[in-house]
């Protein structure tokens, strides 16, 4: 086992191994001890726990993460890390490397698969950590939550601007398609902010850590399918009046057809999308489908 929390030792392992960081992966690797103490607070990790990490790079948080869990599978997507990753995690605890893309792994096919049947779908939960990186966070977080896996916590680093939009309030600038999706399906909080500057190499960007707690939705839906594609539509044209945007959204409902199913949800027609409550997607998407089907 070796500690990676630290710039030189980052430098050093990427000469020996000749590997470089691939900006096309977002590579930059945290390499601040403190940083990672909170992640791993914040994760509340005991002895019972299989965690899942993605992305774990050089290993620095996953080291961490071995020493607290009694389990964790670290899921990789650049194959040339994989043999740096087993030296640094080696004698750090039960930690399996999994050479996959998060975005077309089942996951709780795979960790029923790793444990024999004791975590994933039907059995015990898990918890999911991640450091990721800007161009894959929207998609895998709206692919982990729709599939429900079996979480019962995830501990995730993203983008400052990100995390803004995560948690972001309706009627705020952040507030769109991303906050109503994770809002719906967790309770998420930000945890606090991390400086660019704890990363190798440093991004131009700072990062923000952030929990969600995986929950039935407060305001569920018979057709989440649907639901969503409301509010794609609502956020489809944020200078327009809701009516417009959902006229326009390509729904093939007429104009006064959604003046009707607005007025049934009691919703101000004139409204923006942006400005709308997860509970009146909820209500409007029900009542879309009352009209529709009558």
């Amino acid at each position: 086992m070796k500690e990676v929390a630290s710039p030189a030792v980052v430098r050093d392992l990427l000469k020996r191994n000749k590997l470089s960081c691939r900006k096309s992966l977002g590579q930059n690797f945290l390499v601040d001890s403190n940083i990672i103490d909170k992640i791993i607070e914040a994760a509340d990790l005991s002895a019972g726990d299989l965690a899942v990490e993605i992305g774990p790079g050089l290993g620095a948080l996953t080291t961490r993460i071995a020493r607290e869990a009694g389990k964790v599978l670290a899921v990789e997507v650049d194959r040339g890390l994989l043999p740096v990753l087993a030296e640094v995690v080696e004698g750090a605890g039960d930690v399996e490397i999994i050479h996959g893309n998060a975005l077309e792994i089942d996951f709780d096919k795979l960790v029923h698969e790793k444990t024999g049947g004791r975590f994933g779908r039907g059995s015990g939960q898990y918890k999911l950590l991640a450091n990721l990186p800007y161009y894959i966070t929207s998609p895998l977080l709206i692919h982990i939550l729709q599939e429900r896996y079996n979480l019962c916590r995830m501990v995730v680093m993203v983008q400052s601007e990100v995390a803004a939009r995560l948690a972001a309030a309706p009627g705020t600038k952040d507030y769109g398609v991303l906050s109503v999706a994770v809002q719906y399906f967790t309770e998420v909080k930000v945890l606090f902010r991390v400086p660019r500057t704890v990363f190798f190499p440093s991004p131009a960007v700072d990062s923000a850590v952030v929990r969600l707690l995986p929950r039935p939705p407060r305001d569920p839906v018979q057709d989440e399918k649907t639901f969503f594609k409301v509010v794609r539509a609502a956020f489809g044209k944020r200078r327009k009046t809701l009516l417009n945007s959902l006229a326009d959204s390509g729904f093939g409902i007429e104009k006064e057809v959604w003046r009707a199913v607005l007025e049934s949800a009691a919703i101000d027609p004139g409204r923006r999308g942006e400005t709308l409550s997860l509970a009146e997607f909820a209500r409007l998407t029900g009542c879309l489908q009352k009209i529709r089907g009558s």
